[in-house]
């Protein structure tokens, strides 16, 4: 991912820095993975350029070919099990991708954690 996406994201997560909204983060990164997705097979363009990487990602050679001339939309692709076995979060994090969840987790510390294990401030 770009220093720019990163610096925008990194902004908004400020804004709502004392906010709950991790069930709102998961869907968000959800969403940002499948898009991340779809820009990797539009990015390959050619059906051969898609079964060569395909195959380099682990796919055998007969559903490489297969999926690489499939007529799905990119954005039905990158929601598909081929792209999601293959195309995985490690291999995102490995690219330097960093969800907005664990960014609002290093942001919020104190969000993150049971009540209990807060420090107890005693009343004088």
């Amino acid at each position: 991912m770009g220093e720019q996406a990163k610096q925008i994201q990194r902004g908004w997560l400020n804004y709502f820095r004392g906010t709950s909204i991790q069930g709102k983060l998961r869907d968000m990164d959800g969403w940002l993975r499948n898009r991340l997705r779809y820009c990797i097979w539009t990015d390959w363009k050619k059906p051969e350029r898609k079964r060569k990487n395909l195959m380099r990602l682990g796919i055998d050679k007969d559903h490489a070919y297969a999926w690489s001339r499939t007529r799905k939309g990119g954005w039905r692709i990158a929601q598909s099990p081929i792209l999601t076995t293959t195309i995985t979060l490690q291999r995102l994090k490995k690219k330097d991708y960093q969800s907005m969840l664990d960014i609002y987790m290093e942001l919020n510390p104190s969000l993150c954690e049971p009540p209990y294990t807060r420090p107890v401030r005693s009343v004088v």
